[in-house]
């Protein structure tokens, strides 16, 4: 076995002929690097926990507010936000377009005779008779389409 493969063999790299060793500017320019490096990680660290515990305050889904935040898990946030912005709204918009047909007037007998015809729910040919205004020809011609 050779001195080259003696040395490769117990950790050490074979000489390769440079003489260079690392002068002592180059470790503590190391040093003072790494030093800031740590100091820049941990004031990131107290930044980011201030930033998200703001947001965790102030976060009201219920307001449709889109609040965003920075780190790893932002598309994330982002989408659950939206999600959950856009079910309030369609929750608010169907509970809009339940009380206005609930205002609708309609007559006892036009619903009889949907159900009769038709054979369904009566509470599916209120809600059909009200969708068309009353109108018995129109609810008659929808629930055939």
């Amino acid at each position: 076995m050779t001195d080259s493969e003696h040395r490769t063999l117990n950790g050490t790299a074979p000489d390769d002929g440079s003489d260079e060793q690392p002068t002592e500017t180059d470790e503590s320019a190391y040093k003072k690097s790494t030093k800031y490096d740590s100091g820049a990680k941990d004031l990131e660290r107290v930044t980011d926990y201030v930033e998200e515990e703001e947001i965790l305050n102030s976060n009201d889904l219920s307001s449709g507010r889109v609040v965003t935040r920075d780190g790893p898990f932002d598309l994330t946030f982002k989408a659950l936000q939206v999600i959950g912005s856009r079910r309030i709204e369609e929750a608010a918009e169907k509970q809009k377009k339940e009380s206005e047909l609930a205002k609708i007037q309609i007559k006892k007998e036009d619903v009889d005779l949907i159900v009769k015809e038709m054979e369904i729910s009566r509470t599916t040919a209120e809600r059909t008779l009200r969708e068309h205004s009353g109108d018995v020809v129109k609810a008659l011609t929808a629930l055939v389409d």
